[in-house]
């Protein structure tokens, strides 16, 4: 009979998860890199100040959508940069015209500015030390053998895994949001969370839509940016356990998804004229860009369709790996 519940499952799984200290190490990258990312965003506040001998952002950002203007006017400037430019000049005019400083120096506006850019590239990866190794470690460490010689269903094994993986993604999610507001506070100061940022932005081929624009607390977009960050770093884990059930050894497993991520990266910059490519999971991963009214990796592209995307392969890696791992000869 299968008489193990699920609970004691997961708090075993958690409990390996801790004992192996990636979370520790996790938090401890963190806590390096974070400042680092502080003393650069520093340094630019710095230099903007010595260029235009002054830190009035109305005359920093009027200097931009002049050098964007200046550029879309160059014959040099490839078209898919062009685009992007003309909908950044829309999205900062229309800061100016609000009066409001889109890049206001405190501890909300970092948090706003590094999860946006951690989503695609740096959270995935702290995703994946997580969760490359939460069946392919079993095999090598024979401990698979010893799990499944208990009065417990596979699916229950694995449903176990998935959970406490789910816990500590959403406590790397945090804990970067988190680390980011407070170290950085110490230098910009912990405001922000009642400033204005617009969001609402539609684009529309290579246009944007300003209908549907409205301004939002710092703290109300801080919270979506949150909760879109959290659910492409939910997706990559999915991936990154399903590739870890296929694939016995940590290494190999690991040395996929990673390379996976990062080709994501670059094909972001590279596959305007892809279009298919869109159905790719790692060309969705930048969900808050749709926030910011960027423009979109290739046209046709919004945020209820690369949510959409990501839910699919996420399934689609639960379907596999449950399928795999409860059919698979696991003890050879």
């Amino acid at each position: 009979m299968n008489s193990v519940g699920l609970y004691p499952l997961v708090q075993n799984e958690t409990i390996k998860i801790w004992k192996k200290k990636r979370f520790l190490v996790i938090l401890l990258i963190l806590a390096a890199l974070i400042p680092m990312f502080t003393y650069a965003q520093m340094k630019v506040a710095q230099n903007s100040k010595k260029q235009f001998g002054t830190q009035d952002w109305r005359l920093e950002t009027q200097q931009q959508i002049n050098d964007y203007t200046n550029r879309l006017a160059s014959n040099r400037v490839p078209e898919e940069w062009k685009k992007v430019m003309r909908v950044q000049v829309k999205v900062l005019q229309y800061y100016l015209d609000k009066n409001v400083d889109p890049k206001a120096p405190n501890g909300v506006t970092f948090t706003k500015t590094f999860m946006a850019n951690a989503i695609s590239l740096f959270i995935p990866l702290m995703v994946m030390v997580l969760a490359s190794d939460l069946v392919s470690s079993e095999h090598s460490t024979g401990t698979i053998k010893l799990l499944l010689t208990r009065p417990v269903q596979r699916w229950k094994v694995l449903a176990s895994k998935y959970i406490a993986l789910l816990l500590y993604i959403s406590l790397t999610v945090l804990a970067t949001m988190a680390l980011a507001y407070l170290i950085s506070g110490l230098v910009f100061g912990y405001g922000g969370w009642t400033l204005p940022t617009f969001t609402g932005y539609q684009i529309v081929g290579s246009e944007i839509d300003m209908s549907n624009v409205h301004p939002v607390p710092g703290w109300l977009y801080v919270l979506m940016e949150l909760g879109l960050v959290w659910f492409a770093a939910l997706i990559v884990g999915f991936m990154s356990l399903m590739v870890s059930v296929l694939v016995r050894s940590t290494a190999a497993g690991m040395g996929i998804m990673l390379a996976v991520v990062i080709s994501g990266s670059i094909l972001t910059n590279m596959v305007s004229s892809w279009e298919t490519a869109k159905y790719l999971f790692m060309v969705n991963l930048t969900l808050t860009d749709y926030l910011a009214g960027r423009l979109p990796p290739i046209e046709g592209m919004d945020l209820g369709f690369s949510m959409t995307v990501l839910a699919v392969w996420g399934i689609a890696s639960l379907v596999v790996s449950f399928a795999v791992f409860t059919r698979k000869d696991v003890l050879n």
